[in-house]
């Protein structure tokens, strides 16, 4: 009876809500799988005895087309620190992001799942460098956001975060683990928008070609900045989002342009048709993100994290936040609407409406076709104060 309890507390915290209940999907992974991949390479633990019809491939500089017997091709020149050694010794381990020019990372023909992207450069690429996602030939990116943001490293500072969806690692490894199903293609760029170019990235992105469950929705993540004002201090993380989905993880860049406290505003979303009500009411931006009163300490766990701020003499206090709806996703039938409120306090013991900078991602899964999301903003938008 414990082993089983404990079983299904691993699937609540893997299925990341693409089957109707943890133990429904306990239950399935249960049966032999040697050919039924209904289920698919979307959970973990309780999964990985099973043999099932699947392949596993790589992208890299390395081989750049993730194709079978693709790797280490690359023939060293001159000038390379392969040259004495010849082919397939880490000829072209990364590439170079040309200025204003956007790469091909990937492209890659499905049925199938991207499992885990690794990546690392240089900081100076986290806000000027924007990662976009496209699924099954669709125009309009489902992921569009600075590459740091999406790794939660936020005003293109490093620092470490131990997740279990997004890792940072020392020093500078930036890992996802959002499972990120497509039926016919994905396609993986990244434009860097700077006037110069970035040289030495690294990156390895790692799927599987194997049947998707037809319950299976498709990835999205989305970046936002906003300066609150004293008239309406909110922030909205994401609006517009029509169809059936869930809400799976925030991640926020906040930079403080009040003295004291930042966090007494409230997290809100709008399920479903909701307007001036919500249906979800957060109690405080701390509380949202599995903290307590005024959180006191930074610390990254697997679902919540405040794991870095800032607040250097001469500088804007910073401070980046992330919370994961993996054992709790927010789920929608029609549409999704989510905000949070900029809080503080006055001396008299009122609240006090804050004018602060915000920068957020929101990450979901819904059906396709999704809607366009707001024009990007541009390089000296996302500038960092």
């Amino acid at each position: 009876m414990v082993l089983r309890i404990r079983e299904i507390a691993i699937c609540t915290a893997l299925a990341v809500g693409f089957l109707s209940s943890p133990e429904a999907f306990c239950q399935h992974s249960s049966r032999s799988a040697s050919t039924d991949n209904s289920v698919g390479g979307f959970f973990g633990f309780s999964t990985l005895p099973l043999l099932r019809k699947s392949e596993t491939r790589s992208i890299s500089a390395e081989n750049p087309t993730g194709e079978k017997a693709g790797g280490a091709k690359a023939v060293p020149d001159g000038n390379s620190a392969a040259s004495e050694l010849g082919p397939g010794w880490k000829v072209r381990p990364a590439i170079d992001l040309p200025a204003q020019q956007t790469i091909a990372l990937a492209s890659i023909k499905g049925p199938g799942a991207v499992q885990h992207i690794w990546m690392t450069v240089d900081p100076k690429a986290y806000r000027d460098c924007i990662l976009r996602l496209y699924w099954d030939d669709e125009m309009s990116p489902s992921v569009e956001v600075p590459l740091g943001d999406f790794f939660a490293n936020g005003d293109g500072v490093r620092y470490n975060v131990n997740s279990l969806m997004v890792t940072v690692n020392p020093s500078g490894g930036f890992n996802s683990y959002w499972p990120m199903p497509f039926r016919k293609n994905a396609k993986i760029t990244i434009e860097n928008q700077s006037t110069e170019t970035i040289h030495g990235f690294f990156y390895q992105i790692t799927y599987a070609l194997e049947d998707v469950p037809t319950a299976a929705a498709y990835f999205h993540a989305q970046w936002r900045r906003s300066m609150t004002t004293r008239e309406h201090p909110e922030h909205v993380i994401l609006d517009g989002v029509e169809g059936q989905g869930q809400y799976v993880g925030t991640f926020l860049a906040w930079e403080q342009l009040s003295d004291g406290w930042w966090g007494e505003g409230e997290m809100k979303f709008f399920i479903d048709g909701d307007k001036q009500y919500p249906t979800i009411n957060g109690t405080g931006t701390e509380d949202y993100f599995g903290g307590a009163w005024g959180f006191g300490s930074t610390f990254s766990d697997a679902f919540s994290g405040y794991p870095f701020s800032k607040a250097a003499p001469g500088e804007v206090p910073k401070h980046f936040l992330y919370r994961w709806h993996v054992p709790d996703p927010v789920r929608f039938d029609q549409n999704l609407k989510v905000t949070i409120q900029a809080l503080g306090w006055w001396p008299n013991g009122k609240f006090q409406p804050l004018t602060d900078d915000i920068a957020s991602v929101a990450f979901w899964y819904q059906t396709e076709p999704h809607k366009p999301f707001p024009t990007f903003p541009g390089r000296e938008q996302r500038f960092p104060r």
